[in-house]
């Protein structure tokens, strides 16, 4: 993996001199971003010599807190790892004032070692074994979320945003509504104008299926690391917009239960070392390599959940008839199942997987789909017949399932071989101490819900 040269820090403040401040970020296990604002003068020596930041922000929790059960707190002297900026990611950061810059880091040993624990690194370590074979995948990801009000409701609820351009309270559902759309227009023209900024090649949006949920695309790109960079830049740079605008943008998996849930589509293909799509076919069903990736991503569903839905708030989202998949499916055309071939023409032909949340971490779900698909090709796993119709229906008749709580998807995850094999072991070990860590903080809190059933019925 390269890291940024110093030229293009001096041409970036050479061609910016009104930046001051500028605010260095990694992204942690949680896939929240974590890091410092310095002064603009500061900079140059982070791409000459790296920025030192201490070892335990590799696991840290939901919250920023220590999870002294990996032993890379006090065990480890809380040491320093060096951080280093990612090539191709220094830009302004219009939404945070027009004097002040971002830049993405990755984090390595002190001998340069890429560390197995940053996500970044977690990926391109699978992304090695398809470049081993020759293999490109091509992803493209889409994250759907909500514009909430920053206040709550008199009770605290949760509320949607009111437009600033009608003062209205979205109500209806109004799926692909263009008046919803447009209600929001000075924030999709702002965060539009961001991500041009910024590089990400942000498309098209939708209004899904709530009141103020919306998603928008991000294009296909045949570098898969890139593909994730850009989700995690999106997903800032939503949040800071919204801020703008008076609103918050929350990808929280499932904000309200009688409400659709956020999901974080990804979309894969596979170019040959020419730059061809090994997935086209004029079968609808795509080549025979996309079936077996396909067959991978199925066996390896399960035991990857938990990467796929990291928190006890994703377990809320996975309901029958409700567009988020409860098994491992798949089918051609059909928004019923985990993993759908969309129709297209034959050079198109791609696989969506529709499980995660959109609460993910963009490497690690990346990571651990691309390690089942590449699993599933290296294997020629058959994923058995696609399913026609109603896959809710087809998954209850078969009885099967996916984890369906946060306690079970981290035992599977846990006790699975090959993605310890890809993904790292001492990396399987690490996330899952965290998320243990995190189950125990959770379950220690007494809410309301214990109040109503259990103060007069226990």
């Amino acid at each position: 993996m390269s890291v940024a040269s110093s030229d293009e820090c001096r041409d970036f403040l050479a061609a910016h001199p009104q930046v001051k401040f500028v605010e260095v970020f990694f992204t942690s296990m949680t896939g929240v971003p974590r890091g410092k604002r310095l002064r603009v003068h500061e900079l140059q020596a982070i791409y000459d010599y790296g920025r030192f930041l201490p070892g335990s922000i590799l696991v840290v929790d939901t919250v920023g807190a220590d999870c002294e059960e990996t032993g890379l707190v006090w065990e480890d002297g809380d040491a320093d790892r060096r951080a280093r900026p990612v090539p191709g990611t220094l830009t302004l950061a219009p939404w945070l004032g027009p004097d002040v810059a971002q830049v993405m880091l990755s984090l390595y040993e002190l001998d340069g070692t890429p560390n197995d624990l940053d996500p970044r690194h977690v990926l391109q370590r699978v992304l090695d074994r398809y470049a081993a074979d020759g293999l490109t995948p091509v992803a493209a990801c889409e994250l759907e979320y909500y514009l909430v009000d920053i206040e709550r409701g008199p009770n605290g609820e949760l509320l949607p945003a009111k437009s600033v351009l009608t003062g209205q309270r979205p109500t209806g559902i109004q799926v692909y509504g263009l008046p919803e759309l447009e209600a929001n227009a000075p924030f999709l023209r702002e965060l539009w104008d961001t991500a041009d900024v910024l590089g990400v090649p942000l498309e098209g949006a939708i209004s899904e299926f709530a009141p103020a949920q919306v998603e928008l695309t991000l294009k296909h790109k045949p570098d898969a690391l890139r593909a994730a960079d850009d989700a995690v830049l999106y997903k800032r740079a939503a949040k800071g917009v919204a801020l703008r605008h008076g609103c918050e943008a929350t990808f929280m998996a499932k904000p309200w239960a009688d409400r659709a849930g956020n999901g974080f589509h990804v979309h894969v293909s596979f170019n040959d070392h020419n730059g061809v799509n090994l997935c086209a076919a004029e079968d609808p069903e795509g080549s025979e390599l996309l079936r077996h990736a396909i067959g991978g991503m199925k066996a390896l569903l399960g035991e990857g959940m938990a990467i796929l839905a990291p928190n006890a708030n994703s377990y809320r989202r996975f309901k029958a008839n409700s567009y988020a998949p409860v098994a491992p499916t798949w089918g051609v055309n059909n928004r019923t199942v985990s993993l759908r071939v969309p129709a297209g023409p034959a050079p198109t032909r791609h696989v969506e997987h529709r499980v995660a949340g959109a609460d993910g971490n963009p490497y690690l779900v990346m990571a651990t789909l691309l390690a089942a698909a590449h699993h599933g090709i290296t294997n020629r796993i058959d994923p058995g017949p696609a399913v026609v119709g109603d896959g809710y229906a087809a998954a209850a008749k078969e009885n099967v399932r996916l984890p369906s709580n946060w306690f079970a998807a981290v035992d599977l995850f846990e006790k699975s071989e090959v993605l310890a094999d890809y993904l790292g072991e001492r990396f399987v070990e690490m996330f899952v101490s965290v998320k243990r860590t995190e189950q125990a903080r959770f379950f220690e809190v007494v809410g309301q819900l214990d109040y109503d059933w259990y103060l007069r019925n226990a």
